[in-house]
C-alpha cells in the first residue's frame, strides 16, 4: 500500500457541547449520519463521541485534499463500538476513487476536553 494523504484534526468538546445545546437537530442533520448520532447517544454525554466523529470527518477530508465546502459532512461516516472505521458516501466516495484510495486507516483519542483524530488514506502500490 502507498500513502495518498494524511489528515489530523483536534476538536474542542465544549464547542460541540454548545452546538448540541443551541441547535441539536440542525447540527445532527448537517454533520452526522444516523449511525454516528445513535452511537454517541448511547453515552450519558454524547459530546465526546460526536466531537471525535467531527474531528474524524475533518481529518478524512484533509487526507483527501479537500474540505467541508466540497464534501458534505454526512458523506463521511466514522463508526463506533469497536475499532473505528471510515465509510464514504457520495462526493467523499467519488473523491477517494479519483485519488485511487482503497483504504483509510483511522485512530481516535478523546478526553472530556478534546478529541483528536489521525487518518492515513492509502492506495495500492504502483
Amino acid at each position: 500500500m502507498e500513502i495518498v494523504g494524511l489528515g489530523i484534526d483536534l476538536t474542542d468538546v465544549a464547542r460541540v457541547r454548545r452546538l448540541l445545546l443551541k441547535d441539536p437537530e440542525g447540527f445532527r442533520r448537517r454533520c452526522f449520519t444516523d449511525h454516528e448520532w445513535e452511537y454517541a447517544h448511547r453515552f450519558s454525554d454524547p459530546s465526546e463521541r460526536l466531537a471525535a466523529r467531527f474531528a474524524g470527518k475533518e481529518a478524512v477530508m484533509k487526507s483527501l485534499f479537500t474540505g467541508w465546502r466540497r464534501i458534505p459532512w454526512t458523506h463521511v461516516e466514522i463508526t463506533g463500538g469497536g475499532p473505528p472505521r471510515v465509510n464514504l458516501f457520495g462526493k467523499a466516495s467519488q473523491r477517494a476513487e479519483m485519488l485511487g484510495v482503497v483504504d483509510i486507516k483511522i485512530t481516535i483519542t478523546h478526553t472530556r476536553d478534546d478529541a483528536m483524530v489521525f487518518v492515513v488514506s492509502q492506495k495500492e502500490h504502483t
